[in-house]
């Protein structure tokens, strides 16, 4: 079974794309299709695809000119090219311009069906070997396969390694110093100091001291002298959170220290350097708060070498399932109790729900609902009210009538779940709590 891996078929034959679609289906795949490389390329644009299938000869442009725009849009997409043209020329061709390989028509399907496989079992560990082995690149504590988790992941290869700025933009909730950690153990400092602080937890004169340290006598309570967290975090990194509430006296202290990599404690006249790498974090739009005259200018460029924008929940709702599921394992582990999983009804209300709260909300409601259930499976009952509501406005859509047949009632809720995922199969299954090739065989039964 394929884990709902999603491939692009790009083909400008329509009776071969469907062909394919066919053999593809059946092993599991979510299959999509593009009729020619220029709407394939589009396709990259808007979606992620876990494998692009396609065509070299087609109408407008070449596959071989398609993969090449496709590799500048989303490199990590592996691409399998076939070819009715089998030669030396074209196979290198292919491989050169960021295939991983080829295959020639017409289509050994036992061979296209290995060669997919293949490429998609061993896809995470190429995401590893794709930067030099001595960072040991990992990415195990942050959950997520959506596109836009994909683009995060791709940008924290690129970004970790090197010593870059990095600012990460996010709303509330959705992980930020999750982020953050992982760029400094991905990165050459990992075994250096890793200080945090929170910038919006500490008034300006405290803040100050925090960062740069003071001598004794600076204020009435410097009874000794005290090393600030930028001394902490010399040969290592320094996570400064929430980094928009700094006051504008701050800000060009902070702005010093980005241009010279040095500074003076509170109350002292020597002048201290560090070797330090700059990790800022906000829930604000900073641009926004620059037009408004409340951040500097100048400070914003510097922090902005590389930008992280992380996507709150609502627009990455195929990894609620995959973040439910980690949470409810460990909180179910830490209280003592054997839940063994998730109602489809309950997942689905889930998936439903828009969690302004991001994924800070969606752990504290799984770990309510692992204390508060009574039974062996979290069930619509055990979820906070507000969520429950939606319960209700399901059934009212629904709408099915007194005196129908169970197979009326079954044929009309795998229309309507088929409806809200928009055609795929394997989602909808999913919400139903049936097997894809269940949910076909239920297709076929009712026409």
């Amino acid at each position: 079974m394929s884990d709902s891996k999603k491939i692009l078929v790009v083909d400008d034959e329509e009776t071969h794309r469907l062909m394919l679609r066919a053999v593809l289906e059946s092993d599991g795949y979510v299959v999509y299709e593009a009729d020619d490389g220029l709407n394939a390329i589009e396709a990259v644009k808007k979606e992620f695809y876990d494998l692009i299938l396609m065509d070299i000869r087609m109408s407008n442009i070449s596959g071989i000119d398609a993969l090449k725009e496709i590799k500048q849009i989303s490199p990590g997409i592996p691409v399998l090219i076939m070819t009715a043209y089998a030669s030396v020329e074209t196979a290198v061709e292919a491989l050169k311009s960021g295939a991983y390989d080829y295959i020639t028509k017409p289509i050994d399907i036992d061979k296209l069906k290995k060669s997919i496989a293949d490429e998609l079992a061993s896809s995470n560990l190429k995401l590893k070997l794709a930067l030099p082995s001595e960072y040991g690149f990992d990415l195990s504590n942050i959950i997520g396969k959506s596109a836009k988790m994909r683009e995060v992941f791709e940008t924290l290869m690129l970004a970790a390694p090197s010593d870059a700025t990095v600012l990460i933009l996010g709303e509330s909730g959705t992980g930020k110093e999750l982020i953050a950690d992982s760029i400094h153990q991905n990165s050459h400092r990992a075994n250096k100091p890793f200080i945090k602080v929170n910038c919006a937890a500490l008034p300006d004169t405290l803040l100050e001291s925090e960062l740069f340290g003071h001598e004794r006598g600076a204020f009435t309570s410097a009874v000794s002298t005290r090393k600030g967290r930028f001394e902490l975090a010399d040969g290592g990194s320094i996570f400064l959170d929430e980094i928009s509430e700094m006051s504008p006296a701050m800000q060009a202290r902070l702005l010093r220290v980005l241009q010279e990599y040095e500074f003076e404690r509170v109350g002292g006249m020597k002048t201290i350097k560090v070797d330090v790498r700059i990790i800022s974090a906000t829930n604000k739009n900073l641009k926004q708060e620059v037009d408004a005259g409340r951040f500097r200018e100048d400070l914003f460029y510097r922090l902005n070498v590389i930008t992280i924008h992380l996507p709150p929940l609502r627009e990455r709702k195929e990894d609620i399932k995959l973040l439910a599921e980690h949470f409810l394992s460990i909180y179910s582990e830490k209280n003592h109790r054997l839940i063994k999983g998730l109602l489809p009804r309950t997942l689905d209300l889930l998936m439903r729900y828009d969690w302004p709260g991001n994924i800070r909300e969606l752990e504290n409601t799984i770990e309510r609902c692992v204390i508060m259930t009574r039974g062996e499976y979290i069930s619509p009952a055990d979820l906070p009210i507000n969520i429950q509501s939606l319960n209700k406005e399901l059934e009212d859509e629904t709408d099915t009538k007194l005196g129908s047949s169970i197979k009326e009632v079954e044929r009309e809720l795998i229309i309507k779940t088929l409806e809200q995922t928009n055609g795929n199969k394997t989602k909808a299954a999913e919400i139903l709590g049936i097997t894809r090739k269940t949910l076909l065989n239920k297709l076929k039964e009712f026409n």
